[in-house]
């Protein structure tokens, strides 16, 4: 189950793995920016579309908001992996030697 949830979570955010903390939260605020509630709301002006609307975006919001905790719990950190970076390269310069 955390498989599929964890696979809806990176198509929602359009990221391929590994991504970065800064590529995660570059597109959450993006997400939030075009679901906000009150924003995607006040592109009708049919009072019942209005309510659909926000609902609509009030789930998305919420929706975001969990796949970006469940992405950020994924996420290798940067230290880790310019340390790993950085062994993978330095076995690979002693053995050229």
């Amino acid at each position: 189950m955390t498989d599929d949830r964890l696979a809806k979570a990176v198509a929602l955010f359009a990221l391929s793995q590994p991504y970065t903390l800064d590529q995660l939260n570059q597109q959450r605020d993006a997400l939030l920016h075009t679901w906000a509630p009150q924003r995607f709301a006040n592109l009708t002006n049919n009072p019942k579309k209005y309510m659909q609307a926000y609902t609509k975006a009030e789930e998305m919001t919420r929706l975001v908001e969990t796949s970006y905790a469940l992405l950020a719990a994924f996420v290798v950190p940067e230290e880790a992996s310019s340390h790993e970076r950085e062994t993978s390269n330095a076995k690979g310069d002693t053995s050229a030697q």
